[in-house]
């Protein structure tokens, strides 16, 4: 399971979290921090880059390509328009994914890691536009291309 938060202020949050789980970040940058953890089985991460506050969104971490395709094509079938992004940078990793969003409009991911990067992925405002295409197929429009882009 893989739960982001967006927090106004990473410092006070990451030692928030660190005490709550017991560990420190798995991956500590200026703007993001990201919690692999085994009890609870969980990839928790929290970021500073501006977004609306609270839980960002929800996925679903898989660990190899067959598991990628089965996940998203359960995505396609519990809720409508499934927006694929494909191989793409984001949260400083290169990923591979797809993304719907439920009927509240929570934003899910399914999502496979192939490693590590140096960079978050895309700026503000490609994510912005992203949500609004994102928002847009939900209510039945087709999306714009989001090639490249990282996150809803």
């Amino acid at each position: 399971m893989h739960m982001h938060v967006s927090v106004r202020n990473l410092a006070e949050s990451v030692q928030f979290y660190s005490k709550l789980f017991g560990a420190e970040p798995t991956i500590l940058k200026v703007d993001y921090a990201k919690w692999k953890l085994e009890d609870p089985r969980v990839n928790f991460a929290i970021t500073a880059r501006g977004f609306k506050l609270g839980v960002d969104h929800l996925g679903i971490q898989v660990e190899n390509v067959a598991e990628l395709e089965e996940q998203s094509e359960r995505l396609a079938r519990a809720a409508g328009p499934k927006l694929d992004i494909g191989k793409t940078t984001c949260c400083y990793a290169e990923v591979e994914k797809s993304w719907v969003g439920d009927p509240q409009g929570v934003f899910w991911e399914v999502f496979l890691t192939h490693g590590q990067t140096t960079t978050y992925g895309s700026d503000p405002e490609s994510l912005a536009r992203l949500r609004e295409e994102t928002a847009q197929a939900m209510a039945g429009a087709a999306p714009a291309s989001s090639e490249g882009s990282c996150c809803p």
